[in-house]
């Protein structure tokens, strides 16, 4: 009898279950621990979806945790960012640094310069397009120049 329940209560698990041949991610997952090498602080990588024969971008959520510094970089086609939680600063090379907030929706043209992440107080999880072409890594974002943007749009 307890064998026969078990089989009502699962064989429809199996018959019902998602098909495999779909390739399947969630922006609710975490991701992955992104090792410290271009940035200061905490931050998650969640790869999407990665750049194929068919498809040429890249989508990639992150998440920084508050007070964490991204190194300035750019990249070889436009890269939107589209802030999903949170608040965080962008800034490109010449221009002044500004504050993204959820919803907020920004295209960094190819080629410019520039750096985006958490504010010092407020953790940000965004969606990145990009290209398939490696990020080229300019110069290291120094904790003194984070915390000055940080005072300055504090004010």
């Amino acid at each position: 009898m307890k064998l026969t329940s078990i089989l009502f209560i699962v064989l429809p698990l199996f018959i019902y279950a998602q098909n495999s041949d779909y390739s399947l991610n969630s922006m609710l997952n975490e991701g992955i621990k992104a090792p410290n090498t271009h940035h200061i602080g905490e931050a998650w990588l969640n790869f999407l979806v990665e750049a194929g024969e068919d498809f040429s971008y890249n989508i990639t959520q992150a998440t920084f945790s508050p007070n964490s510094t991204l190194d300035w970089h750019k990249h070889a086609t436009p890269q939107v960012i589209i802030i999903v939680e949170g608040e965080g600063y962008y800034q490109e090379r010449g221009k002044e640094a500004i504050i993204l907030k959820e919803g907020d929706v920004i295209k960094c043209e190819k080629d410019v310069e520039h750096w985006h992440t958490s504010t010092a107080e407020n953790k940000v999880s965004y969606i990145a397009f990009y290209g398939d072409e490696p990020t080229v890594w300019t110069e290291k974002l120094t904790r003194e120049y984070y915390d000055s943007v940080a005072l300055k749009l504090k004010k």
